[in-house]
């Protein structure tokens, strides 16, 4: 009997698995989830395009692909569904035919390319090239990215839209008519946080970060063009904004 047993613990132990240790945890890094080509996703790169939705300019197209980059068309006729502004944008992260919605809790980088030329001026009032909204009409925007002329120049600045945080502000004319790098990373949260880049060739023009709102309800989406108001005609012209390596990352 003792022999026929050890003999059994002698097989139990050969068939033994081994003992697995746990791999270890992948530290959490950028994703790249959006990364659109003009050329071949052409406009599906977003969830929606908001070229002259009034009809004020019928049988004139104000966004389209030009050869590697988005172009985006404003002429002085050019009205909104609100007549004292001015709107031609795209909104929202399509990509392979879904919609990447930014959640709360979450946090997210773009970095593009943006060429600003010299008609395209800073005024009093809002004009804005880049904004993060909530869906649907009547809510303010989060964060937005604005050509403003304030004390006696013009400048681009990126404020957290409510209560008014100024994230930075730059000088414009030596940014205009050039191609400069554009990088915007936001944490989603009524306890957010932004930080903003502008580089222009090898030089870092600004790196500012602030804390702030940036979270309403239900999910935010990015917007991208020209948003202007109407009321400074004394820097209003015909313009146009080009806008070409978009991408999107999520920090997972």
């Amino acid at each position: 009997m003792s022999s026929t047993l050890g003999r059994r613990g002698l097989l139990a132990g050969a068939l033994a698995l081994p003992v697995l240790t746990a791999l270890p945890a992948r530290a959490a890094s950028w994703q790249l989830r959006w990364n659109p080509s003009p050329g071949s996703t052409g406009l599906n790169a977003f969830e929606g395009v908001e070229d002259d939705r009034a009809d004020s300019h019928p049988g004139v197209t104000h966004i389209y692909p030009q050869g590697d980059a988005y172009r985006f068309d404003m002429h002085l006729r050019d009205r909104d569904s609100a007549t004292d502004r001015q709107r031609q944008e795209v909104r929202g992260m399509r990509q392979n035919g879904t919609v990447l919605n930014w959640k709360n809790g979450e946090t997210w980088k773009l970095t593009y390319q943006m060429f600003i030329p010299g008609s395209l001026k800073a005024t009093t009032s809002f004009t804005h090239v880049f904004q993060t909204k909530m869906p649907g009409t009547g809510t303010s925007p989060l964060t937005v990215m604005s050509l403003r002329h304030t004390g006696g120049k013009a400048t681009l600045e990126f404020k957290v839209f409510e209560p008014e945080v100024l994230v930075g502000r730059v000088d414009l004319a030596p940014l205009q008519n050039k191609w400069i790098d554009v990088e915007i990373e936001q944490r989603i949260g009524n306890s957010g946080r932004v930080r903003w880049i502008l580089r222009d060739g090898g030089t870092t023009v600004i790196d500012a970060a602030k804390n702030g709102d940036t979270y309403l309800s239900d999910v935010i989406r990015p917007k991208w063009g020209i948003y202007r108001s109407l009321s400074d005609t004394a820097h209003l012209q015909d313009c146009h904004l080009l806008l070409r390596n978009l991408k999107g990352y999520q920090y997972l």
